[in-house]
């Protein structure tokens, strides 16, 4: 087998999630063959440094040799069994262990196999919950502006990117936008912080005026991710919460993305001080290996729909591979990790690495912003850096970075003009500079007309 036999076959037969296919006619795909630690190598030995975790799942490294093992004692035990009347070990460790490390008073967990799948349930979830109480007029979900929940229908109507929302319109629900803690749009000598607080007025006025109607407010806590790394001060949070108990709307935290110490911390909400009253993870959970998702939820949620058979007050929802023993024995491997090996406190010497090694870049007169929140750091290249004018996105510049990083042993995919690190963390910091100083090298090739 060599790349262009790969290459070839793969276009008869694969459909490409997220791509204009038409685009492999001069754009070549890259075909992988094997993954160690923070490299890729393709059919022909070269290899790639993965930057962004291969869609931002990888925590501990391609073929982690852990999880592997994981992998192999679950397989040779339980591969999987219906979870609706039976149950297995790993499940029951996996939950244990969630509750015991997310933020206090998260007792319950429902599994679900994906991150849109994750939204999907804690929306029906809060919904029923004000239904079974006897409030079914609490029917309204509020979002933020750019923000993104997944490619579901329900998933996709609490988004507002609207490159991958507009097209779907006809088929979503409406929903409430309140404008986005963004830092991004601060005033000159405005403070993340100070910018958080005037955002969440808005917020503040919606909940007085329709909480009546308002079931749940879904955020992303910390960074937009999809919507082009924007980042926000965790104070937005902290008033949320305290918003959202004052008028009983319940609050779904999507930490689908940033979980598990993308933020420099094991979960966002943490810096916050808060505890949501859902909480959707997925990605990290199974440090890249598998698809799984699960929603944690109060006590008090969970009691609403514990009746007799009868009432039909039950949550009849359902995925056929619900609670997959391999899947929670990955995920259980991968809290091992996070137990033993220091990762939090590791990563902060990894994240003051990246900011040192982009810091060069904070004068470049093409780049309008340099943002991070722990393991994730994000640069924004701009036409005009005075007023952050955008380059039209037409124009296609970060597909200019991507194709050069490939040539620099480097996958990085930047979000449209935005270009960002979001490495598993077992990248060291030699890699980490290796990676600034192509990004570098990839914008000034971008930046040019």
């Amino acid at each position: 087998m060599n790349n262009a036999e790969l290459v070839a076959r793969d276009l008869k037969a694969v459909w490409h999630p997220c791509t204009q296919m038409k685009d492999h006619e001069t754009l070549p795909l890259i075909p992988i063959k094997r993954g160690e630690g923070v490299w890729l190598e393709d059919f022909e030995g070269n290899r790639y440094i993965d930057a962004v975790s291969s869609w931002w799942v990888n925590l501990f490294g391609h073929a982690n040799p852990r999880i592997n093992a994981a992998i192999r004692e679950q397989t040779e035990q339980l591969e999987h069994v219906i979870l609706a009347g039976f149950t297995h070990e790993p499940v029951v460790r996996l939950s244990e262990r969630l509750v015991s490390v997310t933020p206090e008073g998260l007792n319950r967990c429902f599994y679900a196999d994906n991150g849109s799948s994750a939204i999907e349930v804690a929306l029906k979830m809060s919904y029923h919950y004000w239904k079974n109480l006897g409030r079914p007029g609490k029917k309204n979900f509020v979002n933020l502006s750019n923000s993104y929940h997944g490619e579901t229908l329900g998933a996709l109507a609490l988004g507002d990117v609207s490159l991958y929302k507009d097209t779907y319109q006809p088929l979503l629900m409406d929903v409430l936008t309140a404008p986005s803690p963004d830092a991004y749009l601060k005033e000159p000598g405005e403070t993340d912080e100070a910018y958080a607080l005037r955002q969440f007025e808005a917020m503040e006025r919606l909940l007085a005026e329709k909480h009546e109607e308002i079931c749940a407010v879904v955020v992303e806590p910390l960074i937009q991710c999809a919507g082009h790394m924007r980042m926000h001060h965790p104070i937005y949070h902290t008033r949320l919460r305290e918003a959202c108990d004052r008028y009983q709307v319940h609050l779904i935290a999507d930490e689908i993305a940033v979980g598990f110490g993308r933020t420099g911390t094991l979960f966002a909400c943490e810096q916050s001080g808060i505890s949501p009253d859902f909480l959707c993870l997925s990605k990290g959970l199974t440090a890249g290996y598998l698809p799984l998702s699960v929603v944690l939820t109060t006590d008090r949620v969970y009691e609403a729909f514990y009746d007799d058979y009868q009432t039909l007050r039950a949550f009849l929802h359902s995925h056929s591979y619900t609670g997959n023993p391999i899947g929670c024995a990955v995920a259980l491997a991968t809290l091992d990790i996070f137990r033993d090996e220091q990762v939090i406190e590791n990563n902060r010497q990894l994240a003051r690495c990246m900011a040192e090694s982009v810091a060069h870049l904070a004068d470049h007169p093409n780049v309008g912003d340099i943002r991070q929140h722990g393991m994730t750091l994000a640069i924004e290249m701009v036409r005009d850096k005075a007023h952050k004018t955008p380059f039209p996105w037409q124009e296609r510049r970060g597909l200019r970075v991507y194709q050069h990083a490939l040539t620099r042993q480097a996958l990085l995919r930047p979000l449209g003009n935005v270009v960002y690190f979001m490495p598993p963390y077992v990248i060291t910091e030699e890699q980490i500079r290796h990676l600034a100083q192509v990004a570098t090298e990839g914008i000034e090739l971008a930046v040019k007309d």
